[in-house]
């Protein structure tokens, strides 16, 4: 019986397109070009933030996302930046009874967009708030407190394996890796990915299905 679901943020919840294409203008090179190193340093297994290195070697990002912030063009999220299953899944969710909460490796300044956003959630948190970000183990024991539900009834939702789906398994909790975005299509069938996944989904209204 599934108490609580907990979701990831970029690529669960919201597009992570435009947050690249802001940061290819930032840096002065063309939205494809970033996007395409995004995707080179996703099938190489290492941090996304690696692209922005390719582009500009030695660059200090957080700086960087400061100096953006105070030219005026720092992070934001609108509408447009959820998926169009958010809405009616989450809502779908909580009319079961469902706890809802959303919690992933996201700023503070991300948390705040997300909660003006209204989503239909009960509790909106990020890693910039907690100080804590996945896959540490640290991370999934703050989701356990929040979730208000013992591990093996809280359901953690992502598309990434290495920072959603492995590490939450091996917190006790129950898991469904979401084939979207460039993480969830490259290990949709990864043998270790199958194997760790108590579900795999391709909308998050797949959830509805599975808590009833």
């Amino acid at each position: 019986m599934i108490e609580t679901i907990v979701f990831d943020v970029g690529e669960t919840i919201t597009r992570d397109d435009r947050y690249w294409a802001l940061w290819a203008d930032w840096l002065g090179v063309p939205r494809h070009t970033l996007s395409a190193l995004v995707g080179a340093v996703v099938a190489q297994g290492r941090d996304n933030a690696e692209a922005l290195r390719l582009v500009r070697p030695g660059i200090d990002v957080a700086a960087e996302y400061h100096a953006r912030d105070e030219a005026g063009r720092g992070e934001d999220l609108c509408e447009d930046d959820l998926y169009d299953d958010v809405r009616p899944a989450l809502s779908a969710l909580r009319e079961a009874g469902v706890r809802v909460v959303v919690a992933g490796n996201q700023t503070a300044r991300a948390a705040e967009l997300l909660r003006a956003l209204d989503l239909p959630a009960d509790l909106i948190v990020t890693s910039g708030e907690w100080g804590v970000a996945k896959p540490q183990p640290e991370f999934f024991r703050r989701v356990i407190e929040v979730a208000e539900a013992p591990a093996d009834r809280i359901l953690y939702v992502g598309d990434h394996p290495a920072n959603d789906v492995h590490p939450a398994k091996a917190a006790g909790l129950r898991t469904a890796h979401l084939r979207r975005g460039p993480w969830g299509h490259l290990w949709a069938d990864d043998p270790q990915t199958v194997a760790a996944a108590d579900w795999r989904i391709d909308s998050l209204m797949d959830l509805v299905n599975i808590v009833r």
